[in-house]
């Protein structure tokens, strides 16, 4: 039996970009040293911004990145070192079986529009994940659920249809987010949710503008009013730090740029770690890459630490596989496929692909485009002529390489918690991986019991990595670049959404 009791709520990450609210300098708090005023501002620096507001029909991390843990929230979240804790949720009990989940309810929780939040708001949430209504592939991993039953208001049980090791924490992710029957009409203009804010105003492409709720459940933000403000050029939102324009640069897009804040007493520098992997993604149902072969000399050719020193300044963290060490299924796996470009020649020439053009389509992030310059030198070293093919993220990426599938290597950071099975478990996913070797392994390792879980996850995660799915260069760091004044910035990306919540002015 597990059970977990209510703890206090606290931040599950940070993002992104913000502009002033009415006033020239970013925060509220002139130079971040007024001390947390009640009506206080702060502004974000973001990359990557959501096309819309609805992460059930749209794919990609920006739109649950900006609203998780802001708008919308769930039973549980994850906190900072990748552990469960409660949040709508104030316990849950497992039955012996494992098969059973029993949900205790925080009482007088209520939707921003007023609702009241009960039993039957979990259950349209969950089944609605479940049907046409939710379009993202991530709705996957509710499959494993039977119904769902609202025993009284703050009540609910959840049955499974097996026993499911990853179900929970999958909760704490955008398909766990709750949701009022009578706030899903507009999701891609005005979403509605349980959490501490509301978008207020939202200028695609540019900022999104978050207030406080006044009647809130939980405990009251200390910041009132917060503004996501998105930039597409990584040396802009330094020089918007530097001008006072932001207050935060959250996960920094510019490592070369560290030096102009470290050691100066004005700033603050954090560099954690995240579940986002950089991933070189091979078109495994098209050619060339439909052939393992050309996958393996892929792997071969990369010289992985020298695009994570070249691309990021050394900062991040070699795995070898695409899963982070904070999960419990991580091991090592860099000496799979080391560096070695004679292998790398004699694969393309076993597979009669020698002096092989592809294209690669790069998506328009900083990131993609300093790896993309080293990986393509490194690969015309072994024979293969990479064409870049610069695509706009994240519409004409998500649209054209996502989608339709239509592209043979390109680049992507996936920051999804737990997503290897996302990836690499479903063949109509944009990889194409053929999961025929690794789904019933998949399926009986979330069955199994806890070793068993992690014993037979490391099997899938091995396959996936012999058969060269994909080539994760790096994990992605977390580098934070703030005024001093700003607190309760968390190190780690660890989980979907920044919640601003927790954060304040010194």
């Amino acid at each position: 039996m597990l059970r977990s009791k209510r703890t206090s709520l606290s931040v599950a990450l940070l993002l992104a970009s913000s502009l002033s609210l009415g006033a020239c300098s970013a925060g509220s708090a002139p130079g971040g040293q007024d001390g947390g005023a009640e009506n206080s501002a702060i502004t974000v620096a973001l990359s990557g911004p959501p096309v819309n507001l609805d992460f059930t029909t749209t794919a990609g991390s920006a739109i649950p990145q900006a609203l998780m843990d802001n708008v919308y929230q769930g039973l549980l979240r994850i906190d900072q070192e990748g552990k469960i804790q409660p949040l709508l949720a104030d316990s849950w009990e497992l039955s012996p079986d494992r098969m059973t989940y029993t949900f205790k309810l925080h009482p007088g929780v209520t939707f921003s529009n007023g609702e009241a939040f009960t039993a039957e708001d979990v259950k349209f949430s969950i089944d609605r994940v479940k049907s046409d209504a939710w379009k993202s592939s991530v709705k996957a991993k509710m499959n494993v659920v039977q119904e769902v039953v609202a025993v009284s208001d703050t009540e609910v049980k959840v049955v499974l249809k097996q026993p499911s090791n990853a179900w929970l924490f999958d909760m704490g992710s955008r398909i766990g987010a709750m949701f009022d029957p009578k706030g899903v009409d507009d999701l891609a203009n005005t979403p509605v949710g349980t959490g501490p804010y509301t978008v207020s105003s939202w200028k695609p492409g540019e900022s999104m503008e978050m207030s406080a709720r006044t009647d809130y459940w939980g405990q009251a933000p200390k910041i009132k009013n917060a503004t996501l403000r998105y930039f597409a050029d990584a040396t802009a939102t330094t020089n918007a730090l530097q001008s006072g324009d932001v207050d935060v640069v959250y996960n920094m897009q510019a490592p070369e740029l560290l030096s102009s804040f470290e050691g100066k007493p004005e700033y603050q520098v954090i560099k954690g770690t995240s579940t986002g992997e950089i991933i070189l993604s091979m078109n495994n149902r098209a050619a060339p890459f439909n052939d393992v072969r050309v996958r393996q000399a892929v792997m071969y050719a990369i010289d992985r630490k020298a695009v994570m020193d070249t691309a990021w300044n050394g900062l991040g963290t070699l795995i070898g596989g695409p899963v982070p060490p904070t999960d419990a299924y991580y091991e090592d796996l860099n000496g799979v496929f080391p560096f070695n470009p004679g292998k790398a020649k004699a694969l393309l020439k076993e597979a009669g692909v020698e002096n092989l053009d592809i294209t690669f389509s790069v998506p328009t992030r900083p990131y993609a485009t300093a790896v993309s310059e080293i990986v393509v030198s490194q690969l015309k070293d072994v024979g293969i002529n990479a064409k870049i093919a610069s695509t706009e993220f994240p519409a004409v990426w998500l649209d054209k390489v996502f989608t339709k599938h239509d592209y043979q290597m390109s680049v992507i950071l996936a920051v999804e918690s737990r997503d290897v099975l996302t990836i690499f478990n479903d063949p109509n996913y944009y990889i194409g991986f053929d999961n025929s070797t690794i789904k019933a392994e998949a399926a009986a390792a979330d069955m199994a019991d806890e070793s068993g879980y992690v014993a037979g996850m490391k099997k899938v995660v091995r396959s996936i990595v012999d058969e060269a799915g994909a080539n994760t260069l790096f994990l992605f760091p977390n580098i934070v670049v703030a005024k001093t004044g700003v607190a309760g910035i968390p190190a780690n990306a660890v989980s979907e959404g920044l919640n601003l919540s927790a954060m304040s002015w010194k």
